[in-house]
């Protein structure tokens, strides 16, 4: 029995605090990482506890209006980021069409600022309409005149590949000791996440590493470091230039799954970015709340592992 349709995003009303008036869209779409779970349970943080109003996302399956991380090519309410103060995503290998990723790029040239997470360093790919005037955002472009897509030259890395083994081995975040002192790390500690450390190239723009990614040998958090690997940037800022404008400013994150984000430290570090980069740099506290609303159990990352009949209404307050 297929459910009656509703809404095909979500919006949580700030309930008061010094995000009042600010507005923030989160965008999700990956089949991997379940973005589909996280990006909610952000969206309500930042509006019950810091008054953002926050718009929710999803890829959906439009025949039936379900939550379907594997529809590559729907992701409805992108017109919302119009009057949006700030964008973030976690998305992989969509292609959407025209009409849909235009709203996305026209925040990017507008200059607005952008968090990204895990898999948006590859969050295009288009194998069907590869006529299409957003192809070039492909993270595989070949062309030298914008190379690696959107990955590369927007956020400072397209994908490259797995630094730590997939699903076996975890990431310490060790805080760049030059940046200790930046607005986004204010309260930031004992970060972990139970997903693998990316492999990065060079840092493309006048990209700042805020954080650095540890191999641990294992899930556990209190195991030991891989020592035979090198660290690799985990959280980054970059600048991208939007037209005519000044540059603006992203927050890249190869860290993000639902389960890693359990983690309050890598909470509170997205949380002061959302302060960060819609002007409220002042207003950081010591330690910014990142208590979770409400109940939260994510599912373990995996393909295929989404639950399925699950709509935008069913993550309401």
């Amino acid at each position: 029995m297929v459910r009656k349709r509703d809404m095909d995003w979500i919006t949580y009303k700030g309930s008061g605090g010094p995000g009042s008036g600010k507005s923030i869209v989160f965008v999700s779409g990956d089949e991997e990482y379940r973005s589909e779970e996280g990006l909610p349970m952000l969206a309500k943080i930042l509006s019950q506890n810091h008054g953002f109003n926050c718009t929710v996302l999803f890829s959906i399956n439009d025949e039936t209006g379900e939550i379907d991380p594997e529809t590559v090519d729907n992701i409805p309410g992108l017109r919302s980021l119009k009057d949006a103060d700030l964008m973030v995503m976690l998305l992989r290998f969509r292609e959407l069409p025209d009409e849909q990723m235009a709203h996305i790029i026209d925040f990017i040239d507008a200059g607005k600022p952008v968090i990204a997470l895990r898999t948006s360093t590859h969050a295009f790919k288009y194998l069907k309409d590869t006529e299409s005037p957003f192809a070039k955002y492909d993270c595989e472009n070949k062309d030298p005149s914008f190379l690696g897509g959107f990955g590369r030259q927007i956020l400072g890395e397209a994908w490259v590949g797995h630094h730590g083994e997939h699903g076996v081995e975890g990431t310490r975040g060790l805080i760049d000791s030059q940046l200790a002192n930046h607005p986004v790390l204010k309260g930031v500690s004992d970060i972990w996440a139970p997903t693998d450390v990316y492999a990065v190239g060079e840092l493309q723009g006048n990209s700042s590493v805020l954080v650095w990614g540890q191999v641990i040998s294992s899930l556990e958090p209190s195991d030991k470091p891989n020592s035979s690997k090198t660290v690799m940037p985990v959280a980054w800022l970059n600048e991208y230039p939007a037209g005519e404008k000044s540059a603006s400013t992203v927050l890249a994150t190869t860290m993000g799954a639902s389960v890693d984000l359990v983690n309050e430290g890598l909470r509170r570090l997205l949380i002061n970015g959302c302060y960060w980069l819609t002007g409220l740099e002042n207003e950081i506290e010591i330690e910014s709340n990142a208590t979770i609303v409400g109940e939260y159990q994510p599912t373990f990352y995996g393909f295929g592992t989404h639950t399925r009949g699950v709509y935008p209404s069913d993550h309401s307050l």
